[in-house]
């Protein structure tokens, strides 16, 4: 029978990782084996399982220290593991491990269940977090708002209800797991419940599928769900919606992603925003009519002598987050024209000497 997979080898990272590496490590194969870019492929999906139960125990310091101490015992595949032959050497074993029982651990049989127990027989698995990103416009990050997002997703067949089975069609004992619903794993007394691959934890089969959803009970349907975007979100900021994964169970997490903006740029809750200047307003100064992130109008003095790149700050125009707004600055850029007349040459050549200016 078939070994549970060290949870460390399935995200390839060390027993030593950091909980950012066990993230990074996550995110990087969620992405390659999610179904939505895997449509069709039974491997990937199992694989995409695997992950995110990796990720479950490894991520929750609580869990992680009780699966360390499971590990040691041997109850995986991988280092200290069950490796279809039996516990490698080198490792201590539990006591009598050739015929034993998971009680015989004490503490350890319910450490065993608090991270498997979601598992066991006569149990529904619990609902598993769905991952996806989506890239709003800069002042939609800024000022927040609503962003629809389509997602496909597995629903429960309308056809079956779920059940998987032909209209008319009997239904049977799973003769894999003999109704349970679950099947086990590991060597000896020392085993794990899973679902039940033949029946998928249902415990029952049916004598013909479902011609609609060919027995599994669900098809992956489009999906249209409205994020609310709070005010202020910075790039990389996890959204989680309650309940809108898959058959509407399970949280859907929202990874946020900001385009940038043709005028403004962000530095922490403050706005700079480039405007252009001609030589005469650098110069001589002048009064210009700059729009706000909020599409108002604010009109700013220029002093004469504006150097190029110089700010000026509009106070309170900023971004607004848990009740802290930042301001604006304005960046002064001056603009040279390309080509001077021969009169334009004089000119500038007279200002120049008068100014003490060499050239």
């Amino acid at each position: 029978m078939a070994a549970q997979r060290d949870y460390y080898q399935v995200l390839g990272v060390a027993e030593t990782a950091t909980t950012d590496e066990i993230k990074k490590a996550f995110r990087r194969l969620a992405k390659q084996y999610h179904p939505d870019r895997n449509p069709n492929n039974p491997q990937a999906a199992e694989r995409f399982k695997e992950i995110n139960e990796a990720h479950d125990v490894l991520s929750d310091t609580e869990k992680r220290k009780k699966y360390d101490q499971l590990r040691r015992y041997g109850a995986f595949a991988g280092p200290g593991g069950f490796s279809g032959g039996g516990a490698r050497r080198g490792r201590s074993a539990p006591p009598d491990s050739g015929d034993f029982d998971i009680s015989d651990l004490g503490g350890l049989g319910d450490i065993f269940s608090s991270i498997f127990g979601r598992r066991g027989a006569g149990r529904e698995a619990e609902p598993e977090e769905t991952e996806t990103e989506v890239t709003i416009p800069f002042r939609t990050a800024a000022l927040g708002g609503t962003v629809p997002i389509t997602l496909a997703m597995p629903e429960v067949c309308p056809t079956c209800g779920g059940s998987g089975a032909a209209k008319g069609a009997t239904i049977n004992t799973c003769p894999e797991c003999k109704g349970r619903g679950t099947v086990s794993f590991g060597q000896g007394g020392f085993a794990v419940n899973r679902p039940c691959p033949v029946c998928r934890g249902k415990g029952t089969v049916p004598s013909q599928r479902c011609p609609t959803c060919q027995g599994s009970g669900e098809l992956r349907v489009e999906k249209r769900i409205n994020v609310d975007i709070p005010a202020g979100v910075e790039v990389g900021t996890r959204l989680r919606l309650k309940n809108q994964g898959p058959k509407g169970r399970g949280d859907l997490i929202v990874e946020i992603h900001i385009a940038p903006d043709r005028f403004f740029r962000r530095e922490g809750l403050d706005l700079i925003g480039v405007v252009p200047i001609n030589l005469a307003q650098a110069l001589l100064g002048s009064r210009i009519k700059v729009k706000t992130l909020d599409d108002k109008r604010v009109v700013l003095r220029i002093p004469p002598g504006t150097q190029h790149g110089q700010k000026f700050r509009i106070p309170g125009h900023g971004i607004e987050k848990n009740g802290r707004r930042g301001d604006m600055y304005v960046e002064a850029h001056v603009t040279l024209p390309e080509k001077l007349s021969a009169e334009e040459q004089e000119a500038v050549k007279s200002f120049a000497e008068k100014a003490g200016l060499k050239y």
